[in-house]
């Protein structure tokens, strides 16, 4: 746990969030768009960071926010809020929030909680347990509802990994020649988990990609939609589950897939935004989210002219030796007219 929250308690980290003008406008404007929604409320702000959305919610007219944050950046957090002139609204809470006890329940919760493909960190689960602890019926969360997607894309990447990976075995090839001549001690029983461990870390992990909307050879499929008030922590620990289909526009192949997500800003049906606003970390010719999208390499690249639809399913589950980190196997087949292909799997993990 405390690796997880240490790299959150730089300033330089803050500033790399806080620059992603997409991400904090999309918060500013669910808040400030919506100042009936959070006038005269009591709002908790899970993992307030520098305190900046805290400092939105005040802005937009709450009446108390709690900003809770797990590590040291909660001085910075005070600070910052003070200079404000918020802090008689403000205050600011240094601790994880399974431990944490508020005096009240609240009206809103406010979290920039979204990882890596939406669920990579697991911080989601802290959301929810703050849910069920302090929200009041019908109060509402900032975000309300997420989307999980999947999309066909071409890339230069998966070639470019594929000679890094051959390239890597073949330095492996040359070290145990070198460790044999200068030393006497024969390295090549330990050649096949080496060349294991490189095709692990160069095949099989996804990458952080800026990808652009023309990469693209077909639209999206919709995996996963989550109403966050409905959500329960058992459905989200376990196991994703999810089937697609990908009809190509364009012909493949498709050298890897692209993995992204969208979340809502509704507010609750009994205190509903009226102003919703979306976050998308979807390909954009203006540039990525620091989210960017999850790229998962297909190597060989899949075959399949325009008109064709890949069909599959999805898996993503937790690491068992760090949860915060994930799993993904993808399935899938080729289906061209009443031609189906042979089923494929690969398997992935989110770092």
């Amino acid at each position: 746990m405390a690796n997880y929250f240490i790299t959150y308690s730089y300033l330089y980290h803050q500033k790399d969030m806080l620059e992603d003008h997409k991400r904090t406008g999309a918060y500013y404007n669910a808040c400030i768009q919506n100042m009936a929604q959070f006038k005269d409320k009591v709002v908790l702000d899970v993992g307030t960071g520098s305190g900046i959305l805290a400092i939105f919610a005040a802005r937009a007219g709450a009446r108390k926010v709690y900003a809770v944050e797990a590590t040291d950046m909660a001085k910075h957090a005070r600070r910052l809020v003070a200079a404000q002139g918020l802090a008689g609204t403000v205050e600011v809470i240094q601790g994880v929030i399974e431990s944490v006890e508020l005096p009240e329940q609240v009206d809103i919760i406010i979290s920039e909680w979204m990882g890596y493909f939406l669920l990579r960190e697991s911080m989601l689960d802290s959301v929810l347990v703050a849910r069920n602890k302090f929200l009041k019926p019908g109060g509402a969360l900032y975000p309300s509802h997420a989307r999980m997607f999947l999309a066909p894309i071409t890339t230069n990447q998966t070639q470019r990994r594929q000679a890094e990976l051959e390239a890597a075995v073949d330095g492996w090839s040359d070290f145990v020649r070198e460790v044999k001549q200068y030393y006497d001690v024969d390295m090549s029983c330990l050649t096949e988990a080496y060349q294991e461990e490189q095709a692990d870390y160069f095949s099989r992990t996804a990458a952080w990609a800026d990808v652009h909307p023309s990469q693209a050879l077909g639209p999206p499929a919709c995996l996963k939609s989550y109403d966050l008030l409905m959500l329960t922590l058992e459905e989200l620990k376990a196991d994703l589950q999810a089937s697609f289909k990908l009809r190509l526009l364009q012909p493949g192949p498709v050298e890897a897939l692209a993995g992204y997500f969208d979340v809502q800003f509704r507010g609750s049906p009994e205190n509903p935004a009226d102003s919703p606003v979306t976050l998308t970390t979807a390909p954009d010719p203006t540039g990525a989210t620091h989210w960017g999208q999850q790229v998962f390499f297909m190597h060989p690249g899949i075959q399949a002219d325009e008109g064709t639809t890949i069909e599959g399913s999805l898996s993503m589950s937790r690491r068992s030796d760090n949860h915060r980190l994930m799993d993904v196997v993808v399935k899938h087949k080729v289906i061209t007219g009443l031609r189906e292909g042979q089923e494929r799997t690969d398997l992935f993990h989110i770092e």
